[in-house]
């Protein structure tokens, strides 16, 4: 039974008529619209007679974490398991203690994912998906003004025609903030100060960005490198182009911790496993647009074809990020007046 759960009152959880146990997850709104949210449920609800998994995803994955922290610090979250946390939030989560450490003996699908997608050694967290961050072009952009470059973004024919996101409230905002820190060191100020003419809008989240971009309200958005594959997939037209800048992509690494409160954590490292299994990161590339973190699942042929890999993909150790990012969210609010 899928169950999303988004406004105010349907959040309190109320006990059913029904004596099935509750087991939640919050994840982010867009992975419970059109990710694999449904499959992991039915996986999960099958296996475990009695237990009724319920998504809470009101919000986008940064705001999902900022209410789980605060109900942790408030003393009270039905959350069991979070899933959507990036490594650009893994040091904030770490630091608050959001979650417990898992083991590695009840997750039998941990063995078949790469090392170098595992990028919290403390074993809180668990990748499950993982991508590019790049600049995404309608047609209605001429070809002479695509970006393909930090430089380019910053032509004054493309004066109000870009959409971001929030870093505090998004996380490909913020995956975006660290990909300019990344490649700027400590001149990124400098170049989001020159950026600002050209923005329409930055949005609270991916969500209301690419539905403007999608509306044609902007020719260029901050989004995904498989969204060309996305559109030939679901429409049968790859309409819009991926733009690398400097032939970088910043990866963002998606991934989900079991909560500390949780009471049932046999069923959180259940529900990691079904995450993590073939059967469901079979369906990341054409539900998550993201790659799957299994080595043994194979990529769909027209997915494998359009999505883009960046030649020199960009990450930002979360070691330096922790160091750093309360600082840069102060620079970069500086910046922006707000």
């Amino acid at each position: 039974m899928k169950r999303f759960i988004g406004s105010v009152a349907a959040l309190a959880l109320a006990t059913s008529a029904v004596a099935a146990e509750q087991f939640v997850v919050y994840a982010s709104r867009s992975f419970v619209r059109w990710g694999p949210a449904a499959a992991i449920e039915q996986a999960f609800e099958a296996a475990h007679p009695g237990v009724d998994l319920v998504w809470v995803a009101p919000a986008g994955a940064a705001e999902m974490l900022s209410r789980l922290i605060a109900e942790l610090s408030a003393g009270r979250t039905d959350a069991d398991v979070f899933l959507g946390i990036t490594a650009g939030s893994l040091p904030r989560a770490l630091a608050e203690g959001v979650f417990r450490p898992f083991d590695p003996d009840l997750i039998p699908n941990l063995a078949f994912i790469p090392e170098d997608l595992r990028v919290d050694p403390s074993n809180h967290v668990l990748p499950f998906d993982h991508g590019y961050i790049a600049f995404v072009a309608s047609p209605a952009l001429s070809e002479d003004l695509l970006p393909r470059s930090f430089t380019d973004l910053l032509r004054p024919e493309l004066g109000g025609k870009i959409i971001l996101q929030d870093p505090r409230t998004s996380e490909t905002g913020l995956a975006f903030l660290l990909w300019t820190v990344a490649h700027f060191g400590d001149s990124w100020p400098q170049y989001w100060r020159a950026l600002l003419p050209n923005l329409l809008t930055i949005t609270r989240g991916w969500t209301e960005a690419f539905a403007m971009f999608e509306a044609g309200e902007a020719p260029l958005v901050l989004s995904y490198s498989t969204d060309a594959a996305y559109a030939y997939l679901t429409v049968g037209e790859a309409k819009y182009r991926v733009l690398t800048l400097d032939g970088e992509g910043y990866r963002l690494i998606e991934g989900l911790g079991i909560v500390r409160t949780t009471r049932r954590a046999d069923l959180a490292h259940a529900l990691i496993d079904i995450v993590l299994s073939p059967e469901i990161q079979e369906l990341i590339p054409t539900s998550q647009w993201m790659f799957p973190v299994h080595s043994g699942v194979a990529l769909p042929p027209d997915f494998a074809r359009l999505a883009v890999v960046p030649e020199h993909p960009v990450f930002l150790d979360p070691g330096e990020v922790a160091q750093h990012l309360d600082d840069w969210i102060s620079q970069w609010q500086a910046i922006l007046g707000n």
